[in-house]
């Protein structure tokens, strides 16, 4: 039994890595985008701000997470992981439930393919159409959070999936 817990900047290939890892191995994925939006639209009359239907969200993303690991499930969360308080309460719900923590992180450090992914994606309320400045994208993907006591294992999401499934799922079985 296993969390994993996915980061990476938006259209570094976390949903499609996900959703690969939960084909081969029956895990259910937690997707924060479908969350946050869905909470979003049913929320559009209103006056709700981005960064409050985001804490939101996460809060009912770990609520899900906890519940299907109760279960005996093994968990996939698909999020950018860019808070520390994401690694503390993955790190503690895996010691809770007695299962592997794992750490995933889709790295793709190239601004250009990045903004050719998000503005070819097909995008949900909550997700960026593309990014602005290469200056915030370079920020945003040294803030990245990484648990200190556990092994993380950093992918190259430039090449094609066939390229690294099969050392992604080497990792989770190790």
């Amino acid at each position: 039994m296993y969390f994993i817990q996915m980061s990476g900047f938006p259209g570094s290939g976390k949903s499609t890595l996900a959703r690969e890892i939960a084909r081969r191995t029956g895990s259910i994925i937690v997707d924060h985008d479908i969350v946050k939006s869905a909470l979003l639209t049913s929320l559009e009359q209103t006056s709700l701000e981005g960064k409050l239907a985001g804490k939101v969200a996460y809060t009912i993303d770990w609520s899900l997470i906890e519940f299907h690991l109760s279960q005996g499930h093994n968990v996939i969360f698909d999020s950018p992981c860019l808070y520390e308080e994401m690694v503390n309460q993955g790190t503690k719900l895996s010691a809770k439930y007695h299962v592997k923590y794992k750490y995933i992180e889709c790295y793709l450090a190239d601004f250009e393919e990045i903004n050719q992914r998000l503005k070819k994606r097909k995008r949900m309320v909550s997700q960026i159409a593309e990014i602005q400045s290469e200056a915030d994208f370079i920020d945003t993907l040294q803030s990245t959070k990484k648990p200190k006591n556990a092994r993380c294992f950093k992918v190259n999401t430039g090449q094609p999936l066939e390229a690294y499934i099969e050392e992604v799922m080497a990792y989770l079985n190790s």
